[in-house]
Parts: structure tokens; sequence; C-alpha cells
């Protein structure tokens, strides 16, 4: 039995998911070890204007559909015009447009379930002090580059756009906002997760696939190929029938 596959589609957030210090992609591989093989397709700096680029090459017409793909962008669209970083900004109307796009993609597919994410929310803060230290000043003009007011709009645009569609989404913007001391906490350089930021993450995501998808459920998953306490020395290959 071949395992199913987990795509994780999106921007550094994506990419960084597979941190072995508790990545929230990481967590999600190990919790369906032997059961799906969750890969990341994350691509650090990315839009989703540039992600349509490779859209078909991450997700060509000839391959298995994935059983899952979680699509996350949004944290780089949502750089401000006119800052340090508008040439990430794609503007909400053509996010939106871009989101359909993939989405669209991966139902002539027939891929299996797919779960949009909000972009998380910014510190403020934390994006001035992390420009400031890059470039070795005390104040940096034009900063911050991306703020958490611009980042929601972006983040309810999303939401909406997964009501339209009629698919599960994970509001990250709102939900690491009741976290205590999310700012600090959650966020290295205001953007990026901390441990307890990727943990954060990796709760809410398992939560929403176990309640959107039940058949997804980690625990009610057989295992690819029969455990080992099932075979017989005298006849291994019983098991394997």
């Amino acid at each position: 039995m071949l395992r199913p596959q987990f795509v994780l589609f999106g921007d550094s957030l994506t990419q960084q998911s597979f941190d072995p210090a508790g990545g929230w992609g990481a967590s999600l591989a190990d919790a369906y070890a032997r059961k799906a093989d969750v890969i990341n397709r994350g691509y650090g700096g990315y839009n989703t204007r540039w992600a349509l680029k490779m859209l078909t090459r991450i997700f060509p017409q000839t391959a298995e559909p994935p059983r899952l793909v979680t699509v996350f962008f949004g944290a780089n669209d949502a750089a401000i015009p006119g800052r340090l970083g508008e040439r990430q900004h794609v503007a909400i109307p053509d996010y939106v447009d871009n989101l359909r796009t993939i989405v669209q993609h991966l139902q002539q597919l027939r891929a299996g379930s797919i779960l949009l994410i909000t972009p998380p929310p910014v510190s403020d803060q934390g994006r001035v002090k992390y420009n400031c230290e890059l470039q070795g000043v005390t104040e940096v003009t034009q900063i911050p580059e991306r703020t958490n007011a611009f980042t929601g709009q972006y983040a309810e645009a999303c939401k909406s756009l997964a009501s339209e569609l009629g698919l599960p989404v994970l509001d990250l913007w709102g939900l690491m906002q009741q976290e205590r001391d999310w700012e600090a906490e959650l966020f290295w350089d205001g953007l990026h997760f901390t441990s307890k930021g990727n943990a954060v993450v990796y709760k809410h995501l398992q939560a929403l696939v176990d309640e959107q998808f039940p058949d997804l459920r980690a625990e009610d998953m057989a295992y690819d190929f029969p455990h080992h306490s099932k075979f017989d020395p005298a006849n291994v290959d019983a098991a394997f029938q």
C-alpha cells in the first residue's frame, strides 16, 4: 500500500516548517510517520504571483493527486508598497485571484483535500527591531515593511475566498493573537515562527485537519506495512498477504 501524500505549499513559513527544533511541518510528519508522506514545498520570499510560475511543475497533471494540500501564502504579498520589500507586494485582488487559480488547479487534479492558511500576524515592533539589526542602524526610515493591520487585510481576503469556495481555512492571523505575549513568544523577527510559534501552528492545524477531514486523523490511519509484532518468524510472508 502506497502512502498518501500531504503537500505543504507556501513561502518561507512553510519552507522553515521542517526545522528540527519543532517545526510545524516536522511535527506533522512525525504524527503521520508510516501513514502519510508529508512533503515540503515551501519557497522563501515567494508571493502568490511567483508561486503560479511553478504551480504545474509542483503539481503536474501526470502525478498521483495528493491526499491533502495546505496552501499558505500572503506574508510576502502583504509587503507594503513604497517600503523595504515592496518587490514582493501583490495587491489584494490579485492575491485572491492567484489563490483561486492555485485551488482550481488542485481541484482539476482531484486533490483529496485542500486547506487554506491565512498569513499569520506581524509584530510591528519585531520587524522594526529586526530590520535595524539587519542594516546595522538604530533608526530605519520606511519601516516596518510589513504591519499587522495591513497583513490582516490579506488574512480576511483569504478567509473570504475559503468561504466562497467552500474550503476550510486556518485563521492563524486571528488565532495566534489570542496567545499570551504572542509578539515576543511566537516570532523571532516579527514574522517567522519561534519553536513556540511552530507549536501553536501545529496544534491548530492538526485540530482543523481532524475536524474537517476525519478520515485523515493520524490515530485512525493504517501503517503502510504490517507492524513487526505481526511477524511469525517461521512465516514472515504471511503478514504481507
